[in-house]
């Protein structure tokens, strides 16, 4: 087996942690996305309105932006075994009251706790970067976040069958319910069928939990700034079910979510300025410093492209749609289009992997996101004069280059410092959101064609950052239980 190249068809070391570990995302993400082909059933036993329709799908995601900072947190603590375990075997039940919702406000509340389903691919992350070395890692994550990610798509591709074979009016019920049987089912699966690390290495920890650690006040500060944007998406998500948005909330509960959002941002800092105070008063050993500047850059380059990837999903159906209509294009044609963008996870983001361990993880990185600027840009063009098969290719070259762009992320986030790699996949996947949630806010005020060319915009923005990224070379250094220095290769 080569330095890039991975036996698919083993089952055994290394190879059985990463199957596992996809496996467990995938269905992690066929619970997480159970509802959105189910929907019209769904509003059509409980009578939902069109706007309590949309809002289920905003808080779907509301709660994964927190859970995903908090899961990191975890599993630098508790290690992925434990902690993966544990979410897909509490991420069952909101998923059973959800099946079992009688009124819009179970529901709500039930896909609200769901959110926290969708940070489960932060412990993979962590998982498959202790168990494969620094020459395979950008394939092996490629491999978990592609496959894993693939598990929405499976969501729509099979629980409507399900629901029709389970009949009836409450034949969705049981296909939810089916998914979160699955999930507790895997959660005993995957407790007793892996391990954190190879045997006989060491499992590094965060000296405190609670917020990373950083090597000097510059990246304090940057930290800290760059923490804004987490809760200033959430104040988003809680302004969109306001009065002024779709009038879920009243304005006294409007404010009360305000309040409660940046209440927990200044315990945040607070966390991060107290963790960090006593570590940064005594002098840290340039072999023991790393910069936080390679998170940021990471945390804009996931914003762009897995962001634009939710943003995008969600509105191109309706987008093929309305602008092929004349050519006679049913719904069911504009999705199926508009579904090559998800699947082209399957092979672009293990692909983006591949060129980061490859070619280099900073020049990988740099071609992908000047790759979802071009395709963005080419995307804003298409109109009604458009051959559709053109339409078609410009989408599926975009979907390439933003989702090889999310797999060379994450070939990179393991190599900056092992004990903290849950909590820096945690802030990087939680940007991701971020940028889905904002783009999607453009979306509401403006055209595709304004839509498409704001994320190309932000690409190139991206893209001249991603030059200040330093690449991974020589070594990293964590202390051993023993007091000893281990080094660990990155390149």
């Amino acid at each position: 087996m080569s330095s890039s190249n991975l036996d698919l068809f083993s089952f055994a070391g290394k190879m059985k942690i990463l199957h596992m570990s996809w496996l467990a995302f995938f269905i992690s993400f066929v619970v997480w996305f159970n509802h959105a082909p189910l929907m019209l059933a769904i509003s059509e036993t409980l009578q939902l309105s069109p706007a309590e329709a949309k809002t289920i799908l905003i808080l779907n995601v509301a709660l994964t932006i927190p859970a995903r900072i908090a899961i990191g947190i975890l599993v630098d603590k508790f290690g992925p075994k434990r902690t993966y375990s544990t979410l897909l075997a509490v991420g069952s039940v909101p998923c059973f009251m959800f099946a079992a919702a009688d009124n819009f406000e179970q529901l709500a509340l039930a896909r609200f706790l769901m959110g926290f389903v969708g940070a489960g691919f932060v412990i993979g992350i962590r998982m498959v970067g202790e168990w494969f070395p620094a020459k395979q890692l950008g394939i092996a994550e490629g491999i978990y976040g592609g496959w894993g990610n693939f598990g929405s798509a499976a969501a729509a591709i099979v629980l409507p069958s399900l629901a029709l074979a389970f009949g009836g009016d409450d034949g969705w019920r049981y296909a939810i319910a089916a998914t979160g049987v699955l999930a507790l089912l895997y959660s005993v699966v995957y407790f007793f069928s892996v391990s954190d690390t190879p045997k006989g290495s060491t499992y590094f920890k965060p000296k405190k939990a609670g917020a990373m650690e950083v090597t000097s006040y510059a990246d304090l500060a940057l930290y800290i700034l760059m923490s804004v944007p987490l809760y200033a998406a959430l104040t988003l998500l809680a302004w969109k079910l306001s009065p002024t948005g779709m009038k879920l909330l009243s304005e006294p509960a409007t404010i009360a979510a305000y309040v409660v959002i940046w209440t927990l941002f200044a315990f945040n800092v607070y966390k991060i300025v107290h963790i960090n105070a006593e570590y940064l008063a005594q002098p840290i050993e340039p072999i023991h410093r790393y910069q936080f500047k390679q998170v940021a850059i990471l945390d804009l380059a996931y914003l762009v492209t897995f962001g634009s990837e939710l943003a995008v999903v969600s509105m191109l159906p309706m987008f093929f749609h309305d602008t092929f209509k004349h050519t006679g294009i049913t719904t069911v044609q504009a999705g199926l289009l508009a579904s090559s963008f998800a699947f082209m996870n399957l092979v672009a983001r293990p692909g983006g992997g591949w060129l980061s361990d490859k070619y280099g993880r900073k020049l990988s990185l740099s071609i992908c996101v000047i790759g979802c600027a071009v395709g963005y840009a080419a995307m804003s063009q298409i109109d009604s004069s458009w051959p559709i098969a053109l339409a078609f290719a410009a989408t599926f070259l975009c979907s390439f280059f933003v989702q090889a762009g999310c797999g060379a992320v994450y070939a990179m986030v393991p190599l900056i410092k092992r004990r903290m790699t849950g909590q820096i996949a945690g802030m990087v996947g939680a940007y991701g959101n971020v940028g889905g949630v904002t783009f999607l806010t453009v979306l509401s005020f403006v055209t595709p064609e304004i839509f498409f060319l704001t994320i190309a915009a932000t690409a190139v923005l991206v893209a001249v950052s991603v030059q200040f990224i330093e690449e991974p070379a020589g070594h990293m250094a964590e202390v051993m239980e023993d007091g000893s220095v281990a080094m660990i290769e990155l390149n």
